[in-house]
């Protein structure tokens, strides 16, 4: 099997099964997806909490939204760590652990890659290439959105919670940056939350692609995040 080693295309076939997604770069993917469910319903009642359940008592009595603030921060943590574990992983995975940090965009064959997915996802081409991976779309589609977009939201978040201490102490001491960068505290919150819906949006769009190509494309998609390996719904190419 002849395979572009920059953007992953199987240019000759016949192909066969391949492992490509790691054991760590797959409970990164499974443990970010059990977290984000939690963290976005916490996070919208945070931003905007029902006052008919959390209002109404004595404070010391009703501890209803200090559990939502808890599970969203615990969750946070557990979010933040394993992307940290998953960047650790670039470094010392194989190549594939890297594609979605450093897409090769300085390779013609990875943007011709980009362009033609990019007109089979727009239905002007009727066949998809076959791919070892990501495709370039999906590269700099997780590179964009989702890691940088999670890196924002992680430091916006961070910087709400170091609230908790004085200027100058603990949290505060390492993200006071982020209240000074955005001018106030209320903006801090704002793009905080509107980071959620980027992430919201983005968590939709990578679904319908993902259960749409592994319903149409020409390997399997859902089961390679599964077990690690790639396997093609036919031996030619």
């Amino acid at each position: 099997m002849k395979v572009d080693k920059y953007s992953g295309r199987v240019l000759q076939g016949p192909v066969h099964d391949i492992y490509v997604y790691e054991a760590p770069v797959r409970l990164w993917h499974w443990i970010t997806v059990a977290m984000m469910f939690p963290l976005i319903i916490t996070g919208y009642l945070i931003g905007d909490p029902p006052l008919p359940v959390y209002v109404g008592g004595e404070a010391t009595e009703i501890y209803t939204f200090a559990w939502v603030r808890i599970i969203h921060f615990a969750c946070a943590m557990i979010f933040t760590v394993a992307l940290g574990m998953r960047i650790y992983w670039a470094f010392v995975g194989n190549h594939h652990a890297r594609s979605i940090f450093l897409p090769p965009v300085w390779r013609f064959s990875w943007w011709k890659g980009l362009w033609d997915q990019a007109m089979y996802y727009l239905f002007v081409n009727k066949e998809s290439p076959s791919w070892i991976g990501h495709n370039p779309l999906a590269q700099i589609a997780m590179c964009a959105m989702f890691f940088l977009g999670s890196l924002f939201i992680i430091i916006t978040g961070f910087a709400l919670y170091a609230q908790q201490w004085s200027w100058g102490e603990g949290w505060m001491f390492l993200f006071s940056w982020v209240h000074k960068l955005f001018g106030s505290t209320q903006a801090v919150r704002t793009a905080h939350h509107l980071a959620m819906y980027y992430l919201i949006i983005f968590s939709m769009a990578h679904m319908y692609m993902v259960f749409r190509e592994d319903i149409m494309g020409h390997e399997s998609v859902i089961g390679t995040m599964v077990n690690g390996i790639r396997m093609f719904k036919t031996k030619e190419h």
